[in-house]
């Protein structure tokens, strides 16, 4: 996979607007947010504000993963947002295809995380200065070689899925940074946010959007 930054160019991807929330489906290979530098400006952010002016930041998904992103389009839903997110009230899955046959078919990766500095942005599990970092898997199905997986996080650390899978052994199909040979030979990424539920900023009242996984 080459460093050079094409994004995607598709319309797009509205699963849910209301007076508070915008939910997109944010494609593979397309930033979150701005990098740095005008080579790197096209991000779904300003892709978002050129539709909705008022959308706001709440969370970032890595730029090779794709699916549901939230957006705020009031300060007020930003802040009632961010604060769920901080308080892990929100609850993501996500669908990846990874490498080998992960079992058992259920369980917990509960590792600590902290970035790899010299090779930034890796991040790697480090027992004496890593954060906490918890993910659930549930075995969807098995295929010749691969394993189909629901992820679920109760943290939200930088490469949290992606450095979890590669510690038990069973590394993200196309993953640019923690695949190797064959494994990393893909199109793209195989991870995709598939559903966010969150409490809606007016009211409260629980609610989920899903985006449904491309591969």
């Amino acid at each position: 996979m080459s460093d050079a930054y094409t994004p995607p160019d598709t319309p797009l991807d509205v699963v849910h607007e209301d007076h508070e929330i915008l939910l997109l489906d944010k494609p593979a290979g397309l930033l979150s947010v701005p990098g740095k530098g005008e080579h790197l400006a096209d991000c779904l952010l300003t892709r978002a504000q050129a539709a909705f002016p008022t959308a706001l930041l709440v969370h970032r998904l890595d730029r090779d993963t794709s699916g549901i992103m939230v957006f705020a389009l009031t300060p007020h839903a930003q802040r009632h947002l961010g604060l769920q997110f901080e308080h892990r009230r929100t609850k993501k899955t996500y669908v990846a295809r990874v490498h080998g046959k992960l079992e058992p078919k259920t369980g917990t990766v509960d590792l600590p995380l902290c970035a790899d500095w010299p090779n930034r942005p890796r991040q790697m599990v480090d027992h004496e200065n890593g954060r906490a970092a918890q993910t659930d898997w549930r075995v969807q199905r098995y295929v010749e070689g691969e394993t189909r997986v629901r992820l679920m996080p109760r943290t939200g650390r930088s490469h949290q899925l992606r450095v979890h899978m590669l510690a038990l052994g069973h590394p993200i199909l196309g993953d640019p940074f923690y695949a190797e040979g064959k494994v990393r030979d893909y199109p793209r990424m195989m991870l995709h946010s598939e559903e966010l539920r969150l409490l809606h900023p007016d009211g409260g009242k629980g609610m989920s959007f899903r985006a449904p996984a491309p591969f």
